[in-house]
């Protein structure tokens, strides 16, 4: 391209580009000031857009939707999600017992997020807490579909996973935990191509060295983080289960996103690493964190370096080709043509997930 009388040339070389990331699944903040310090903390370690799915309550995430932080992240947003009634947990989503309900997406008359501009509806499914049915799962999906939404199921079973393919999901908000897919389920898939997977993998269950946020987080925090990190044999069984199934999706031609669950700014390097461990290639998880998961969030102008895009970027000082940890070796972010301030503000540290 021709560059405009008087730009700054940065010199590059060395240097690896990326595309910004994009977290499609978060949980974040629901306080507005809170909800835009997260969005700036997102941005300093490489991500350009997140998905808010299914726990935002209030009207703070689509304020933040319509109005995006300066320096921070784009957020997009589910709004509530409908569950079952689940005394003792959340009452964030929309709790419902009978189909009518579960097709107005609330025990009351309205349509509480579409009339915000909801992106995806989040639906949540969790084993210890009551299920909800086909029947009113199908009702969600099929209302869902009638008004031009799209519908992310939280899961953890596979004959859930099964009867939700059937009913029509758009989207897993998790991999199927509970046991090793099978051929039904595989070939389900493939028959299903425009069907997304976001495998928010759990823990992998071993110790790590958190040194690479030397400087990033309070050091106090840092030092709780690293005496938490140690290796636990349950822990690992869990991730093998979703590890397998995840390599054996990705093989089957699945589409693949990438989502960290919960909140933390750092999360997506982490996921990213446990992607390439449970089987996926560096390029293929870049992929995925990028181009697949701006297609899910439908945003078009983001997710590949290309002309008439926004530039949105990270440069790395090494290659994630090489070693997807090297995504952590960030040299400089760019959202919408302008360097993100990175200076260390103290983010605040957590392990969610």
């Amino acid at each position: 391209m021709q560059a405009p009388e008087g730009a700054a040339r940065v010199n590059l070389a060395g240097k690896t580009v990326i595309p910004a990331l994009i977290d499609a699944h978060i949980h974040p903040a629901t306080d507005r000031l809170t909800l835009e310090a997260q969005m700036r903390q997102k941005a300093r370690f490489g991500v350009g857009a997140v998905l808010g799915l299914g726990l935002d309550t209030g009207t703070a995430a689509f304020d933040v939707r319509g109005t995006p932080v300066a320096g921070g992240a784009l957020l997009r947003t589910a709004g509530r999600g409908i569950t079952a009634p689940e005394p003792g947990r959340t009452e964030a989503p929309h709790w419902v017992t009978t189909e009518d309900e579960a097709a107005r997406g609330r025990p009351r008359a309205g349509r509480p997020e579409s009339g915000h501009g909801q992106d995806l509806g989040g639906r949540s499914r969790r084993q210890a807490y009551t299920k909800l049915s086909p029947a009113l799962y199908r009702a969600v999906i099929d209302e869902a579909h009638a008004h031009g939404l799209r519908v992310a199921a939280h899961i953890f079973a596979l004959e859930d996973a099964k009867g939700l393919l059937a009913a029509g999901i758009d989207a897993f908000a998790h991999g199927v935990r509970d046991r090793d897919i099978d051929e039904e389920f595989l070939q389900m898939v493939q028959e299903r191509p425009q069907v997304v997977l976001i495998p928010n993998l759990p823990d992998r269950g071993v110790a790590a060295d958190l040194g690479w946020l030397a400087g990033q987080v309070p050091a106090g925090e840092l030092e709780k983080l690293q005496a938490g990190s140690t290796d636990r044999p349950e822990a690992q069984r869990a991730f093998g289960i979703q590890a397998r199934n995840l390599a054996k999706l990705s093989e089957a031609g699945m589409t693949i996103a990438m989502g960290t669950d919960g909140f933390s700014p750092w999360s997506q390097h982490v996921e990213m690493a446990d992607m390439v461990a449970a089987g996926m290639t560096p390029a293929q998880v870049i992929v995925a964190a990028t181009r697949n998961s701006a297609a899910l969030l439908q945003l078009t102008e983001s997710g590949t370096i290309e002309t008439g895009k926004r530039a949105d970027f990270v440069v790395l000082d090494a290659n994630p080709l090489d070693d997807i940890t090297n995504t952590r070796r960030i040299a400089a972010v760019y959202l919408l043509g302008a360097a993100v301030d990175r200076s260390a503000d103290g983010a605040p540290a957590t392990a969610t997930r």
